[in-house]
C-alpha cells in the first residue's frame, strides 16, 4: 500500500479577493436603469465564472449573495425588457482587461 500525498502545488488554496482597483464590485448590472449599473465598470469588461462556467449572457450578479440573473429565452416583460431567471451557486467576477493574471473576486 503506498501513502497518497498531496503537494501545494497541487491544491492551491486562494484566499478571495474582495476590493482594491483592479476587482469588480460586489454586485453589478448591465441595465442602465439598475441602482447596480456602472457604465465605466462595464466598458472595462467583467468576466463572469457561474459554477466554474465562463458565462456571457449575464445581465446581473451578487457575489456575496451567490447569483446570476440570465436572460430567459426571447421573452420580454410589457416594457421590452427581457425576461430574466435568477440561478444561484459560486459566482467569480475579475475584469477582462488585466489579461489572465487579473485578480479574481469570489465569496
Amino acid at each position: 500500500m503506498t501513502e497518497e500525498t498531496t503537494s501545494p502545488e497541487a491544491t492551491p488554496e486562494t484566499t478571495p479577493v474582495t476590493s482594491g482597483p483592479d476587482v469588480p464590485p460586489d454586485r453589478l448590472a448591465i441595465n442602465p436603469r439598475s441602482p447596480h449599473f456602472d457604465a465605466d465598470k462595464l466598458r472595462r469588461g467583467v468576466g463572469i465564472r457561474f459554477k466554474g462556467v465562463v458565462r456571457n449572457n449575464v445581465e446581473e450578479y451578487s457575489i456575496s449573495e451567490g447569483w446570476v440573473r440570465v436572460q430567459a429565452g426571447k421573452s420580454m416583460d410589457r416594457k421590452g425588457n427581457p425576461l430574466t431567471i435568477k440561478l444561484n451557486g459560486p459566482v467569480e467576477a475579475w475584469y477582462e482587461d488585466l489579461g489572465e493574471d487579473a485578480p479574481v473576486a469570489k465569496a
